[in-house]
């Protein structure tokens, strides 16, 4: 009797299955494999954890991406991405309503260092399987949008420096990218307990960043416009 109840069970849950629709499949599928990818990393992930969390089979979970890589692209890749594109298109709005150089730099900065912590767990997921896994995620590519981030950000510090800046503008927006993914997703590891206050240890990236920019500046007459 108890058997003939469980395989019931078994076909009414096999029944309900059926009855999900493509595309919240895959929507399941994209939400389990996101947090998986974030937990785990993408070596440590694996298709079948995945399958299950999101209550389908591993047979499916192909059916939908042809493999682990392609399902990293649309759990991760993709829509950091995305958020990228997104983060750009506000900061030109930003910017250009933004008062002097000063300002603007600041409020760049400060939008950069939000942008990151919200989006830490996709950046390290995406690190983590370029450091530990390399070639694993192949056909992944570059992030488009952060190479746009790149290029934009040297167009300005290149319209702003000196003639014979004393770093590339190329190398300096790079650098200067590095330094706030590093302090703000190790923010535990390299800042301990009461060293400093969220806001301070803010203001600090902030400040040490504008006197790295600042090296480039030219050094001509000082206006508003010039005010750090």
């Amino acid at each position: 009797m108890r058997r003939e109840k469980a395989t019931g069970t078994a076909r009414v849950s096999v029944a309900r299955r059926k009855r999900r629709s493509p595309e919240e499949i895959m929507d399941r599928l994209i939400t389990a494999a996101a947090e998986e990818f974030k937990r785990s990393g993408f070596a440590g992930a694996t298709t079948a954890t995945i399958a299950r969390n999101a209550e389908v089979s591993e047979a499916q979970l192909f059916r939908y991406f042809g493999s682990k890589t392609d399902l990293f692209r649309e759990a991760i890749f993709k829509p950091l991405n995305e958020h990228f594109f997104e983060f750009n298109a506000k900061q030109l709005a930003d910017v250009a309503e933004a008062g002097n150089i000063g300002v603007r730099r600041r409020l760049y900065i400060t939008e950069l260092q939000h942008f990151i912590g919200e989006h830490s767990k996709m950046l390290m997921s995406l690190l983590v399987a370029e450091t530990y896994a390399p070639g694993s995620t192949q056909g992944v590519g570059e992030i488009d949008s952060l190479r746009t981030y790149f290029e934009r950000g040297a167009a300005m510090m290149s319209s702003r420096v000196a003639r014979d800046p004393k770093v590339d503008p190329r190398l300096m927006v790079r650098v200067s990218f590095a330094a706030v993914l590093g302090c703000v997703m190790f923010k535990d590891l390299i800042f301990p307990p009461g060293l400093a206050s969220d806001e301070e240890i803010s203001a600090a990236i902030i400040d040490f960043l504008i006197d790295g920019i600042s090296a480039n500046s030219d050094p001509g007459p000082r206006g508003p416009d010039n005010i750090r």
